[in-house]
């Protein structure tokens, strides 16, 4: 008997922008007015998706998408339903499988289904029978289609509305870039264009994935690291692929996030993620080639902003708390002086919130953040340098790995001795802060006696270095805000009697 015929699967291949601003209403109109869409005339429909899955959540957890969807106006509606299955959720370019068909009502179709991978998901019916609706969206699209030249077709629709999951609801305002025809890169170019004069950032989650994150009461919580699973056979550049894009989209998730909440961690995460990205950029550097790495100076005042928010955000939430009965000792006056400078620290946060959310409708700053996202789906198609230093297809991946990580903890050890000096305490720091991520990313490849003695030393060295230049950042802080004399001075004088690192 011949084994039935594989599925063919329709490739679905969107590029996702969010659109930091503070007008969206207005986002239309702008667009409208780029060079790239000025004399292409818009289409616009209202679109109400209604998405189902088991009491379960098994299409969430096997990262399934079951919708319906209501084209037009309840009066005279034309309704789809759509299959999409797999996909990932660490870059904003996305492939994922497409099954959509059309259908007479407002119901599922199990037949519709059979000319799908479905049943080998649901091979009983067991699953579409627990079938219920678990999350809206509903929103009004405006899309222009994009001819380019080599045959190449785009769709750009921009999606204004909301997401509803039980009694909860989030505004919805993304730009979608859909490749009808032609090469990914067709996606690339046109979201470049946009971002000449509109302010976007890369969104690595779907509208699904964030109306069960809705639904979960996770919608703002911060992205962590997520180590991606590395594999011995994996080429290098593949290895670096995998380890950079988590990164860059932890760091990428959370700048999302900062519009939307103040939690000192969201703002931390992504800081957090931009320097694993950028340490894990320098450990696979060489590897990788040198000349078609996208140039990020125009995010150097973004990145100054949030370095200096966090320096607050700990002042004021971490070292200070730790400080204030030794300063205050009952005296009311002592008292009013330190709730003044925690008053300043706070206007000093406040301005500095606005000045991210700035930064980040400044349309260079989703400029370069598009060009890191296309050099991370490129990494795999570029050519290992062959010098023989530096040729790391020549031995394993794990061979690699061990070398590299070998190199960090002897620099670090370098540094630990020459410590007395305070630029080599804080090369120690940054040493300790590389190593620990590298360890954390390349894990798998690792002799596990190394990472159980190396991470854990790692970790305490940043702790206790970073412990001293927190208490001396909050004594910088007084000063620079011009705190009552004293208090500064009793500060300083905290930092003054610490300890050296263990």
């Amino acid at each position: 008997m011949k084994s039935p015929a594989p599925v063919p699967r329709p490739e679905e291949i969107e590029l996702k922008l969010a659109l930091p601003t503070a007008d969206p209403q207005g986002l239309a109109g702008r667009l409208a007015r780029t060079p790239l869409l000025a004399r292409r005339k818009p289409t616009q429909q209202p679109l109400h998706n209604i998405y189902y899955d088991t009491p379960g959540q098994d299409l969430y957890e096997e990262r399934v998408a079951l919708r319906l969807r209501r084209v037009g106006s309840s009066t005279d509606p034309q309704w789809r339903q759509t299959l999409k299955m797999g996909g990932r959720s660490d870059s904003a370019l996305s492939h994922r499988g497409e099954w959509e068909v059309p259908l007479a009502g407002a119901e599922l179709s199990r037949e519709a289904l059979e000319a799908t991978p479905w049943p080998e998901f649901d091979p009983d019916g067991s699953r579409f029978h627990a079938l219920a609706p678990c999350l809206v969206t509903a929103f009004e699209r405006t899309s222009w289609s994009v001819r380019r030249r080599g045959g190449s077709v785009v769709e750009v629709s921009l999606d204004i509305g909301q997401i509803v999951a039980g009694d909860q609801c989030a505004p919805l305002c993304e730009l979608e870039l859909e490749l009808m025809a032609g090469k990914p890169v067709a996606l690339f170019e046109v979201a470049q264009q946009i971002a000449r004069s509109v302010a976007v950032l890369p969104l690595n989650v779907s509208k699904a994935e964030r109306g069960y994150a809705l639904l979960q009461e996770r919608l703002n919580q911060p992205l962590r690291a997520r180590p991606p699973a590395l594999t011995e056979g994996m080429p290098l550049p593949l290895a670096a692929q995998s380890v950079l894009r988590e990164m860059f989209c932890q760091f990428t998730s959370n700048l999302n996030l900062l519009g939307q909440t103040d939690d000192p961690q969201v703002l931390h995460q992504a800081r957090v993620g931009w320097r694993r990205f950028k340490s894990a950029v320098r450990l696979f550097k060489p590897g990788l080639a040198a000349d078609r790495r996208p140039d990020w100076q125009s995010l150097t005042p973004l990145l100054g902003f949030i370095g200096e928010l966090r320096d607050i955000d700990v002042a004021r939430t971490e070292t200070l708390p730790l400080l204030a009965e030794a300063y205050r000792a009952g005296n009311a006056q002592r008292a009013e002086k330190w709730q003044a400078m925690l008053q300043a620290l706070s206007d000093a946060a406040r301005l500095l919130r606005k000045s991210i959310a700035h930064a980040l409708e400044v349309p260079a700053v989703g400029a370069t953040l598009l060009a890191i996202t296309q050099w991370l789906e490129d990494l795999p198609r570029q050519k290992v340098p062959t010098d023989h230093k530096a040729d790391a297809s020549r031995k394993s991946l794990s061979r690699w790995a061990r070398q590299r990580t070998r190199r960090l903890h002897r620099n670090l050890q370098r540094a630990l001795a020459d410590s007395a000096q305070a630029e080599s305490l804080h090369r120690a720091r940054l040493l300790a802060k590389r190593l620990r991520y590298a360890i954390e990313a390349l894990r798998p490849l690792l002799p596990r006696r190394q990472t159980k003695r190396w991470l854990p030393q790692a970790i305490q060295i940043q702790a206790d270095i970073g412990s001293a230049r927190d208490l001396q950042q909050a004594s910088v802080l007084a000063a620079r805000l011009e705190i009552d004399p004293g208090l500064a001075e009793f500060l300083r004088g905290v930092v003054a009697g610490q300890p050296g690192p263990r």
